[in-house]
């Protein structure tokens, strides 16, 4: 098959490009039902003429209809795309580049989705897809899961009810509120994971961000002490990283925290610890919620981020990630991560 595959690029080297980009055509248009032209065009950074071109032909063979709402992926082109993955996913060099993370970080698996997720929606769904379809291969009946906040977690919400069979999982917030909207805070995530996993959920309604003071007394308090034993049983972890600044931001951090955070060069954060580019942590925050130190607990970890801006403070949690772990991301940030290590040598 390999010889046939690599005999066919060298009669008709033009066939992989074309291949790709009908392919990520069909893709978004699976992710994003009812989209015009134009925001396609957008999306695949296409002008609308060779747009329009290429869904003649997709539509010419059964791949899409065109409604009066917008388009969507027919069941003839959902074969298609799932028939394709593993050639696509070979032949654009992210197979190549998932390994190359494993072998560098030691890690369990990397898995990376086409695009980019800051500036293409569809990477975000699809990073939420992959991990919805991971939690559902790691996890067992009646594991508990810790999740954290943000985008990235919150858009795995939605692909749960297609990839998890029922298993009376318990999802447990990692973490309490920090200054964002509720919709992507742990506790409102958790109980969205529930609902749509068909499981039960713990909260833990406590600012994130605790002075020492607070977060002495509040450890004493009998709720906060069952949450962190569920944290020391947790077997799996779904959590992401953040970049130094912007988490320092969204915690309304004092001018003084910050300044610390820029004197210590830091660009990643996970879990209240903030990491500089070698990886070491440089400063962290007092936070109830899942420890840095109660992660070799878990069987497994999903560190789910994406975004080529994100590069430097996914490498930074990379350089001690514990080896159970399983990295989700995007193409633009792995592309990123790739040439930083690559200056690095």
């Amino acid at each position: 098959m390999e010889q046939l595959l690599g005999a066919q690029q060298k009669l008709l080297p033009e066939m992989t490009t074309l291949l790709q980009k009908r392919y990520r055509l069909l893709m978004t248009i699976q992710l994003s039902t009812g989209i015009g032209r134009r925001a396609l065009s957008e999306i695949v950074h296409s002008t609308e003429r060779e747009t329009r071109r290429e869904l003649d032909i997709l539509r010419a063979q059964g791949l899409i209809q065109v409604l009066a709402n917008g388009m969507e992926i027919t069941q003839e082109g959902k074969s298609v795309l799932e028939v394709l993955k593993d050639l696509v996913h070979e032949w654009s060099g992210l197979y190549d580049m998932e390994k190359q993370l494993e072998k560098a970080f030691k890690l369990a698996r990397v898995i990376i989705v086409p695009g980019d997720s800051e500036i293409e929606s569809p990477a975000k769904s699809l990073i939420g897809q992959e991990a919805a379809k991971q939690l559902e291969l790691l996890s067992k009946n009646k594991d508990t899961v810790a999740v954290t906040g943000g985008s990235t977690i919150a858009a795995i919400a939605n692909h749960l009810s297609v990839h998890i069979k029922p298993k009376n999982l318990v999802f447990v917030a990692a973490r309490g509120g920090i200054g964002e909207n509720v919709e992507l805070q742990a506790n409102h995530i958790a109980s969205a994971f529930a609902n749509q996993a068909g499981g039960t959920s713990r909260t833990l309604y406590l600012p994130d961000h605790l002075s020492e003071t607070a977060y002495k007394t509040m450890i004493k308090e009998p709720v906060i002490k069952e949450m962190m034993d569920l944290y020391d049983k947790t077997n799996i972890v779904i959590h992401g990283i953040g970049d130094a600044k912007e988490m320092a931001r969204r915690r309304n951090s004092s001018n003084e925290e910050l300044d610390i955070i820029l004197q210590k060069e830091a660009v990643g954060e996970a879990f209240g610890y903030y990491f500089n580019e070698q990886g070491k942590a440089v400063h962290r925050i007092r936070t109830v919620g899942i420890q840095l130190k109660q992660l070799k607990h878990a069987q497994h970890l999903l560190a789910v981020a994406g975004g080529a801006s994100k590069a430097s403070a996914i490498l930074s949690y990379l350089k001690h990630a514990p080896n159970q772990t399983v990295l989700i991301t995007d193409e633009g940030a792995a592309k990123k991560l790739t040439q930083l290590m690559s200056n690095e040598n």
